[in-house]
């Protein structure tokens, strides 16, 4: 048996629901969710006419990448003030009332904060341009002077290339991403107070939840000799910002606060969610695992081990902005998922790989924690990997000298309506749309209840109503075969075989990814909720 206990875990603050324990969340990238005022470019005018959908859809809460003020050389992950809202999104007021809005349709806010870095346009880091070395204003970042004509070390930027840039004044300062992208030296108090400051300020306008961007990179000494540890990555002393944020959100009631920790070692991930730190974090390893039926049970047993001593709720993700959407990774011969290689262009078979992602949605509805979708995902779009090249934007197609076409393929604006690409998104698109997402659009799907929206739909309002959190037990039912029992009395069971799979008897289908074949069995890469 592996399941967890209903519990509310240690250290939640008086008065808390829990609400993300079992909570189904949608990811709002803002840029391609609605245009509201036509120039191309989603905003919160689009969003607040669609929240409609989402509460449609059945989810509990929304997720935004980052809205505030930025030059956006990274998608918005450039922030120059974290307290207010980019123009070409709207206003701070526009933003209050989103809260509000989505609060009236049951529907909860999370925003994205970005502490490792800002925007070199942010008014800390011009005030350090000028104010030179040793000054208080360079504290707040990682200033050093060079090795000659050498940055300070050799460390790598992760979108490529360098990881340090020269000022004319001689010094460099760290960047783990874009040269846009200064990073924070959070070992000065002024750093740490005004993050602080910013969760109370959104915290303050009816903000529900915080990602937190990479989250386990905070902590660096860039002037530390080797110790064999990775020299920016889950460093011990990132835990004790965590512990402050944990105080303040507790301050709150009813908040969350999530990391995106990309973490091979499941133990020290599983330090992120200690009752003191964060209260759930993304599970990037379920995301990038094959369509392999033992894969994915070592994937789903090694998570729920993880988490159960805990009280965490686990989180079961599918796509994101960062990463190549399901239908094409599920349809080709690799299924998994690497940030260092996404294969673009690698051949793929989208009738298999819809399948695949289909049958994969309702087991990551199935399992006990809450769930993310990705806006596209209850659509069942795929990756546009044929992008013209003077159209991409990610840097990481930049600092990779235009070798890698980084993530602007899962960035392509949502289909809403019409026959031709816009798609009632509203002006046109910042990027383009395939033609042949007309079958997959809000309104084409909407009148189909066997579409991958009406899917969708089901599933996530059967899922509220029957599973969430709690707890769970496998059924052996073959190696190829994913079975498990939710103490709701629903069983979950996923054909990742190459022949149809009969079901336990005495169970009536709810739901099916794929219909049944005529012997009431269950076909390839297809799943089925009985009761």
């Amino acid at each position: 048996m592996t399941g967890m206990a209903e519990q509310v875990p240690p250290g939640t603050a008086p008065g808390s629901t829990g609400w993300w324990r079992g909570a189904a969340i949608y990811q709002v990238y803002l840029r391609s969710f609605a245009d509201g005022n036509g120039d191309g470019i989603g905003d919160l005018a689009g969003l607040r006419g669609r929240l409609r959908h989402l509460s449609d859809l059945g989810v509990d809460a929304l997720w935004l990448n980052p809205w505030y003020p930025s030059p956006m050389v990274d998608g918005g992950y450039d922030v120059a003030d974290y307290r207010d809202i980019d123009p070409a999104f709207g206003t701070l007021a526009e933003a209050e009332k989103l809260i509000e809005e989505a609060h009236g349709l049951g529907i909860r806010v999370i925003v994205d904060i970005v502490p490792n870095h800002c925007s070199d346009r942010h008014a800390w880091f011009q005030e350090a341009l000028r104010s030179g070395p040793g000054s208080a204003a360079r504290a707040r970042f990682w200033f050093r002077p060079g090795r000659g004509d050498a940055p300070p070390n050799d460390w790598n930027s992760i979108f490529g290339g360098p990881a340090w840039t020269r000022v004319p004044d001689g010094e460099w300062y760290l960047h783990l991403f874009a040269p846009e992208q200064p990073d924070f030296n959070w070992t000065d108090p002024e750093v740490r107070a005004e993050f602080l400051d910013v969760l109370r300020f959104w915290f303050d306008r009816g903000v529900d939840g915080i990602r937190i961007d990479s989250a386990a990179v905070l902590v660096k000494d860039p002037d530390a000799e080797p110790d064999g540890l990775d020299p920016y990555t889950d460093r011990d002393g990132v835990h004790d910002i965590y512990r402050a944020w944990r105080r303040t959100s507790d301050g709150y009631g009813d908040r969350a606060l999530i990391g995106e920790l990309w973490l091979p070692d499941q133990n020290r991930f599983a330090a992120y969610l200690a009752p003191d730190e964060l209260h759930t974090a993304f599970n990037f390893d379920f995301l990038g695992c094959p369509w392999d039926a033992a894969a994915l049970r070592r994937v789903i047993d090694t998570t729920l081990e993880t988490h159960t001593p805990l009280g965490a709720p686990p989180t079961w993700v599918l796509s994101n902005h960062d990463v190549t959407r399901p239908v094409t990774r599920f349809g080709r011969e690799d299924t998994s998922f690497d940030l260092n290689d996404r294969r673009h262009g690698a051949p793929t078979d989208l009738r298999l790989g819809l399948r695949r992602a289909r049958a994969a949605a309702l087991l990551a509805m199935a399992l006990p924690g809450s769930v993310y979708v990705y806006q596209g995902e209850e659509l069942g779009l795929w990756e546009v990997e044929d992008l013209p090249e003077d159209r991409l934007q990610d840097p990481i197609w930049f600092r990779s000298g235009r070798t890698d076409r980084g993530r602007d393929g899962c960035r392509v604006p949502i289909p809403w309506s019409g026959d031709a690409p816009g798609f009632g998104f509203g002006g046109d698109p910042w990027l383009p749309q395939p033609p042949a997402w007309r079958d997959l659009t809000v309104e084409a799907q909407s009148a189909d209840a066997s579409s991958t929206l009406g899917l969708y739909r089901r599933g996530l309002r059967l899922r509220r109503e029957l599973l969430g959190f709690g707890s769970m037990t496998w059924r052996a039912m073959g190696e190829d075969v994913l079975a498990f029992d939710r103490e709701s009395g629903i069983t979950c069971v996923v054909n990742l075989g190459a022949r149809p799979v009969r079901l336990p008897e005495g169970r009536e289908p709810l739901l099916a990814s794929d219909p049944l074949n005529q012997q009431g069995e269950l076909p390839p890469d297809t799943a089925v909720w009985l009761r």
